[in-house]
Formats: C-alpha cells, sequence, structure tokens
C-alpha cells in the first residue's frame, strides 16, 4: 500500500528542496532540486535528443559518489548555462566536491527545448545563469506546480505542458517522490482533451478525477499519436525521482530506468527520436532498504507511478499567459 505524503510533492523525500525561475517575457524558466547535504544521484535517457551536463559522472562505475544539485532548465542548449548559476551560489555557500583546497559543486543538468513557444527570444545576454541563481535562491520544501520553472513555457501535444510533482509513502516507511517537467512531443490525453492516460494511477482527485479514457484502449486518441500528425514545436520532458532510502549509484540507475515506466503510461506517444526524455534519480540516504527483493522493487514502482501522477498534474495545473502558443487544459475544459 501506498499513499502521497502530506504535500504530495516531491518535497515530502526528508532534505529535499526544489527553487523555481522564470522569465515571463521569456517564455521559459528554471528548476533547481538540491538537499541539506550531498546525495547519490544517477540518471537514464530514452529519447533520442537528450541534452545534458555532466551525466557521464552519474554512471555507476565513475568515482564521484555525491553531487549537490540538479537542474532542468527550458532554453534548449542555452538552457545548460542555468547550471553555471547554481554552480555559482554552490561554491559561495562552501558546497562541492573537494579538491584539495577547493570544492567544486557537481550539478548535472538537462534540458527542454521551448525556443517556439510565442516567447522572446532575443536577448543579448544568455538569461539562464541568472535564473539559475534565481531558482536557487526560491529552494524551499513548498513550492507551486504548473506554468512555473522549467515547465513554464513547456508545450504538450495539443496543450501547454508545465511542471508536474507527486509523491507516495511506503508502509516500510520510506518516501518517493517526482518532478516532472513535461514537454513532449506526445498527447499526455486522449483526442477530447480532457481524459489523462495516467488516469488510472490517480489519487483523490489530484488531476480532476475525470476517469480514464473511453472506448477502446487508446482507439479515441489515433489521430494524434500517429507520427504524421505531431510537431516539432515540443519536445522532451525531463524528471527527477527522489527517495529518502539509501541506495548504492547502481541502484539509482535502475530507480531511473524503471521510472521511464511512468513517461510511457502518461505521455502517448513517449520517448520519440525527437524527444530528449530523462530520468534523474536522487538518494537521501535516510533510511535502510528492508531486506529482500521486493522492497527495493516496490520503491522502483513508486517511482514510476509518481512520474506519471506528476506529469498529469502539471499539465492539470498550467495556466494561461498573453501570447502563448498553445492553450490550457482548463480552458480546453472549461465548459
Amino acid at each position: 500500500m501506498m499513499h502521497p505524503g502530506p504535500k504530495n510533492l516531491i518535497t515530502d523525500v526528508s532534505g529535499v528542496y526544489v527553487g523555481n525561475a522564470h522569465d515571463e517575457g521569456l517564455k521559459s524558466g528554471v528548476t533547481v532540486f538540491s538537499a541539506d547535504q550531498g546525495f547519490t544521484a544517477s540518471y537514464a535517457v530514452m529519447g533520442g535528443a537528450p541534452g545534458t551536463r555532466e551525466t557521464d559522472l552519474l554512471a555507476p562505475d565513475k568515482s564521484v559518489d555525491k553531487i549537490d544539485a540538479l537542474v532542468l532548465s527550458g532554453g534548449s542548449a542555452f538552457g545548460m548555462d542555468a547550471a553555471s548559476g547554481v554552480v555559482d551560489r554552490l561554491r559561495s555557500s562552501g558546497r562541492g566536491f573537494a579538491v584539495g583546497p577547493c570544492r567544486v559543486p557537481i550539478v548535472p543538468a538537462a534540458i527542454l527545448f521551448d525556443l517556439n513557444n510565442g516567447g522572446s527570444k532575443d536577448w543579448q545576454k544568455n538569461p539562464y545563469p541568472n535564473l539559475g541563481r534565481l531558482a536557487f535562491d526560491e529552494l524551499s520544501p513548498e513550492f507551486d506546480i504548473g506554468s512555473i520553472g522549467a515547465g513554464f513555457g513547456a508545450q504538450c501535444g495539443i496543450m501547454k505542458g508545465g511542471l508536474g510533482s507527486a509523491s507516495f509513502q511506503l508502509l516500510n516507511g520510506i518516501t518517493v517522490g517526482a518532478l516532472v517537467a513535461v514537454n513532449p512531443i506526445g498527447n499526455v490525453t486522449d483526442a477530447s482533451g480532457k481524459h489523462f492516460w495516467a488516469a488510472p494511477f490517480e489519487v483523490n482527485n489530484e488531476f480532476g478525477g475525470f476517469g480514464p479514457p473511453k472506448g477502446n484502449g487508446h482507439a479515441q486518441s489515433l489521430d494524434h499519436t500517429k507520427l504524421g500528425s505531431l510537431t516539432e514545436r515540443a519536445n522532451t520532458t525531463i524528471a527527477i525521482v527522489a527517495t529518502d532510502a539509501i541506495l548504492s549509484k547502481a541502484e539509482a540507475q535502475r530507480m531511473a530506468t524503471a521510472a521511464h515506466g511512468g513517461f510511457a503510461r502518461a505521455i502517448v506517444p513517449s520517448h520519440l527520436p525527437l524527444d530528449g526524455d530523462l530520468v534523474f534519480s536522487a538518494a537521501m540516504g535516510r533510511h535502510k532498504v528492508p531486506e529482500g527483493r521486493l522492497a527495493f522493487a516496490e520503491i522502483c514502482h513508486a517511482a514510476s507511478i509518481c512520474v506519471s501522477r506528476a506529469v498529469a498534474r502539471g499539465v492539470y495545473h498550467a495556466c494561461y499567459y498573453t501570447g502563448d502558443a498553445s492553450i490550457t487544459w482548463q480552458s480546453l475544459n472549461e465548459k
């Protein structure tokens, strides 16, 4: 049995903080994930067009065993520099990997493409390092979801994307959470724009309680899932899954891999050649996993379902801003 944590956010995982910043004119933003101490992390990529920074360090055979923060950013390749702003803040606070007298903050990052969403992109100086600093300054156990942070300018299929989060507390006392910037080529609902593919995993009507798509399986959405009907205007969903369990880097990598199942359940189609779908994983190392392989398997499963729920929640809570290229779920279903 699993039930959401008190906030139903990734910050239900003890010691975890999230900060967001965006620029309304730019129609883009940055989300920073950090903790009160270094944490074990890994990642898994299943999309065909990822954009990343320092992810090689997260492989189980690499020497760095703890990192300081993770960054999700809009802005495509320009957004990679958001991590530089976070590194500046961490260095100022004395955080980082000790190398002689120096400390080097380790901040892997992933980006999504939101350069064609109606925002102003004619900057003279890359705005993303400063957005990274601003998002770091907002780190807190409380944060909003929807059109905020890395999800501010996100789009998905027939509607706006967004930043979503969800959590589960397991009977063994371990907490798992997910944070997702939803910006896929595919759709998160059926063709009606109302029924979320993630509906079978919804808890407490957290994204409207409208139930799963009607009819025979995915038949209602076939026109929107054919490759010929898709558009390149939006791509890449990026996520973080976190737990307070003690995990090795190899186990963290397996949790990230399993969490991609949450994308496949919530986004149709997912993991396409033009999507850069990536999941980071973070383990805070506070609770020992009970003996037996099924205990760790439950953590992986919980991460996957949290991702599905977070995808739907991010889109459900997205709001409209003047000049947006896409309509929101709320606007589509306001009748």
